[in-house]
């Protein structure tokens, strides 16, 4: 009996340990979504006065013919940029990414398109060594506060090898897949084709601008010479803001699982609390039933 009470206050202890461990994790998660967040919305201006700059450039300039613009009549090779974290800890949000990776996989190989895998965060470099898959490059170590120099890098890799296209040894398409932040409670996976563009304005619906009027446009020296400078820093900021958006997310994911460990914590140490009340109290109970049993032995003795 004294054995199963050890072994009771040994899970207590380890559970109570396990709890401030997560609780600790928990409270910097919250503090680090806060400053993700700040970085979000800081870059969003920029990314919607940028992409309503290209609209202007496609709307009202007919002779631009920019590739990033056409859809290529054969698709032989699409790129692929998975961005995950570098820890995990953060429940579902790696795998949630993962699946989608697999299933887009699935989709394009169906369609007899080769890949080029492109990789943020350790988890994904992860998945793919362990199985043995090919990437052509990986980024690590920053996912929690991602820098715009990391998406110039990106943008580097990937718009030469989309300009190149598939049928010299480039990229026809490009997607992004990635967490989105919706909430505090809800991270979503999303797949966003980034390449060849597609300008869609959202201003009607942006509760910021419910009525502003898309504005008319003098391009100096020329639209094919602005819309040349434009697209990169427009690349940029879309890689930069999906970045963002993942920090946010594994943040947020964190957060919500050391929360829920926190809580499975708890009720681990209620349950072998409960459990050492009850051994505790069936050992006194047996010890008392020894002494009375002893005690009646010494009287049977005496009155013999």
């Amino acid at each position: 009996m004294g054995a199963q009470l050890r072994v009771y206050r040994q899970k207590i202890t380890s559970a109570q340990t396990t709890k401030k461990i997560t609780r600790a994790m928990e409270l910097i998660a919250a503090s680090r979504i806060q400053r993700a967040l700040n970085a979000a919305n800081a870059a969003y201006p920029y990314e919607r006065s940028i992409t309503r700059a290209v609209q202007a450039l496609v709307t009202f300039s007919s002779r631009i013919d920019h590739p990033v613009f056409h859809e290529r009549s054969q698709i032989r090779r699409s790129a692929v940029l998975v961005i995950t974290s570098d820890r995990g800890l953060a429940g579902a949000y790696n795998a949630n990414v993962i699946r989608e990776v697999e299933g887009l996989e699935a989709l394009l190989r169906s369609e007899g398109k080769d890949i080029d895998f492109y990789l943020v965060g350790r988890k994904a470099v992860g998945y793919f060594e362990f199985r043995n898959k090919s990437y052509v490059r990986a980024w690590t170590g920053m996912t929690d506060a991602p820098t715009i120099d990391t998406a110039i890098e990106i943008r580097k890799e990937l718009m030469p090898s989309y300009l190149t296209g598939g049928e010299a040894g480039g990229v026809d398409e490009i997607f992004v897949i990635g967490n989105r932040f919706v909430s505090m409670m809800l991270q979503t996976p999303e797949v966003v084709r980034l390449l060849p563009l597609k300008i869609v304005d959202t201003s009607s619906t942006d509760p910021d601008y419910p009525h502003e009027v898309f504005p008319l446009y003098a391009f100096e020296p020329d639209p094919e010479t602005v819309l040349n400078k434009l697209v990169p820093r427009y690349i940029t900021a879309k890689l930069f803001s999906a970045l963002l958006q993942a920090s946010a997310a594994k943040h947020a994911a964190t957060q919500k699982a050391m929360k829920s460990a926190s809580d499975n914590a708890d009720k681990l140490i209620t349950t072998y609390t409960r459990l050492q009340n009850n051994a505790r109290q069936a050992e006194i109970t047996q010890q008392i039933t020894e002494i009375v049993g002893g005690a009646d032995a010494l009287a049977t003795n005496e009155d013999e």
